[in-house]
This record gives C-alpha cells, sequence and structure tokens, in this order.
C-alpha cells in the first residue's frame, strides 16, 4: 500500500495549490518514481564523448541544448544499474536529480573565483561548481558530520575536484569565523537542511517521517545559516539560497529575512525547467514582493523531485 500524504500536510500543499487540478497531478506523481537523470562531470569527459559511450548501452537523450551535460536516461533500468556503470565508477558522470542541478546553474560560478558551499555532502552541486569553475580558483566545501564527510570526500577524488578544500564544520560557526579573518567570496551556495518535501518520489518515507514541528524549527535555524553566509560575501557577491522543501516557512520566510535586515537583492533566475513564483503570503505572514522572483519548482510541472531555489547580490559588504 503506498504512502498517503498526513492531513496537515495536505492541507497546506493544497494551499499553496489552490486549483485542484493542479494539486491533483502532485499527488498523483509523488507517487511515482523520479526519472533518471545524470549530469556529465565535464573535469574528466566531454559531453558528447560520454553520450557515444553511453548509447552503446542504454537510451539517453540531452533535454537541453544550452545545458548537454544534463542527460536523461530513458531505458527501464535494473536496480543499481546507473551506480555500477564503469562510467560513473570512474566519476565521468554524476547520478543527480534534475531540480538539484539548478542551484548550482542559477550560482553561475566561474573559473578563478572564490566559493563557500556550505553544506556540501554528498558532493552533487559540490562537484558541478567544480566543473563550473574548471578546476581553477579555491571552493571550500563544508559539512558537520564526518561521515558526511568521508562520502563528500569520495565524490570529490571520484570526479576528479582538485580545487576543493574540505572543511568538517558547524556552518554557523565556520561563518562566524571565516567573517572573523575577514574571508569574503565572490559565490555562497547555501543548500540548507530543510525538511525534504520535495523528495517524496525518491524518499516515500518522507511521507511518515514529515512533522510540522520540524519544518518551523529548521526555518529558525535556516535564518542563522543565511544570516552568517551574507557576512562572509563581497560587494556584488552572490548568495543563491536553495532547498528540497515546500513549506513557506523554509523558503520565502527565509529569503524576507535576509531582505529586510541585509542590503541584499534578489535577482530573476532564468533556468530551462518551468519555474513558479515565490508566494507573496503564508497564513498571516506577508512577504516583501521582492519574493516572487524567487523559484518554486514542482515536480508536476517538468516531471522531477520538488524544489526552491532564490538567487541574492549582496549590495554592500555586511562587517
Amino acid at each position: 500500500m503506498p504512502y498517503e500524504m498526513k492531513p496537515l500536510f495536505e492541507e497546506r500543499m493544497r494551499m499553496l495549490m489552490p486549483d485542484r487540478e493542479d494539486f491533483d497531478a502532485f499527488n498523483k506523481i509523488v507517487h511515482t518514481g523520479p526519472r533518471s537523470f545524470i549530469r556529465c562531470n565535464t573535469l574528466k569527459m566531454e559531453p558528447e564523448h560520454l553520450l557515444a559511450r553511453l548509447r552503446k548501452r542504454w537510451e539517453v537523450i540531452q533535454p537541453f541544448a544550452k545545458y548537454p551535460e544534463i542527460m536523461l536516461v530513458t531505458s527501464d533500468l535494473g536496480p543499481g544499474e546507473l551506480g555500477s556503470c564503469i562510467e560513473h565508477l570512474l566519476g565521468y558522470y554524476y547520478i543527480q536529480e534534475i531540480s538539484s542541478m539548478m542551484s548550482v546553474l542559477a550560482l553561475e560560478p566561474r573559473p578563478g573565483e572564490l566559493v563557500l558551499d556550505l553544506c556540501a555532502s554528498p558532493g552533487s552541486k559540490t562537484t558541478q561548481i567544480a566543473a563550473k569553475m574548471e578546476n581553477s580558483g579555491t571552493l571550500i566545501a563544508n559539512d558537520i558530520k564526518i561521515d558526511r564527510i568521508k562520502i563528500l570526500s569520495a565524490n570529490l577524488e571520484r570526479c576528479g575536484v582538485s580545487n576543493a578544500i574540505v572543511t568538517r564544520d558547524d556552518a554557523v560557526g565556520l561563518c562566524m569565523r571565516l567573517a572573523k579573518r575577514g574571508w569574503k567570496f565572490d559565490r555562497i551556495l547555501l543548500d540548507a537542511p530543510c525538511s525534504g518535501e520535495g523528495t517524496l518520489r525518491s524518499s516515500p518515507k518522507t511521507f511518515l517521517m514529515w512533522n510540522v514541528k520540524v519544518v518551523q524549527n529548521l526555518g529558525r535555524q535556516q535564518m542563522k545559516l543565511i544570516a552568517n553566509a551574507i557576512k562572509c560575501l563581497k560587494k556584488d557577491g552572490v548568495l543563491v539560497y536553495s532547498t528540497c522543501t515546500h513549506s513557506p516557512e523554509e523558503n520565502e520566510a527565509v529569503v524576507n529575512f535576509a531582505l529586510e535586515r541585509f542590503p541584499v537583492e534578489i535577482e530573476k533566475i532564468h533556468l530551462p525547467i518551468k519555474c513558479r513564483t515565490g508566494v507573496e503570503s503564508w497564513k498571516e505572514n506577508k512577504y516583501s514582493s521582492e519574493v516572487a522572483k524567487a523559484c518554486r519548482i514542482y515536480p508536476q510541472d517538468n516531471d522531477t523531485e520538488g524544489f526552491f531555489l532564490c538567487k541574492m547580490r549582496l549590495k554592500e559588504e555586511v562587517e
């Protein structure tokens, strides 16, 4: 028997999707498994060469001409088949859901820059950042738990990342120490720990684990994270805040908090998949109209997982 939404979770999602057909489409797709997306690791192989190799085994397409590294395996796959493939083991590609790739496309890291990935493990976005940086500049990849650090380090090594420094620290504490020492970054990715409402397709147990108190507690934690991350940005530096959840307490509320307290502006994001605008109010809370520039990715719009991201630029350095 498939997992079903808890009543409160369903009520909240219906508020976000007041159109009945829209909610029904959401409810239907979250009970299906995700598609098999991979990302070519351009540090080791050009997309056309990887495509030629993989097409000897599977049906593979490149859905976006502008991003040839994004590939979709359309063949029926056996359990663990993508992960046991020699091209994966050699680091030629990374198994990554497409919505997860959008954070780095929005961040637009460049060669030679100083970049911080605050909550980096398992390394999907970290390896993507390194590829965009062409292994030049400096990328600091941080996480807090040693078991997650081991996974992160293994993925960086497998993918041939050579410009990353791995740190094990509490993200807030790390930002405080970096800011105290005068470190200022060109770009920061804050892919924050969240309630995971967008991962129902790949992790159905989220149906059972969901709890509104967790959502509220995480929202407060995320505000601490973004406040300290902003203090590590250069003037005109870019921060991308992202989560794999739909809850406004963890998304627009956090962005609104940053807008109210720091000299940041939100930039419109142009992505290759459909985005809905950020919500400007939630229950009794009213947010700045600027949060509408944020991006909500719903699974029924793109046949993906759910995601949220927002791109901010710092107008003046924060002491």
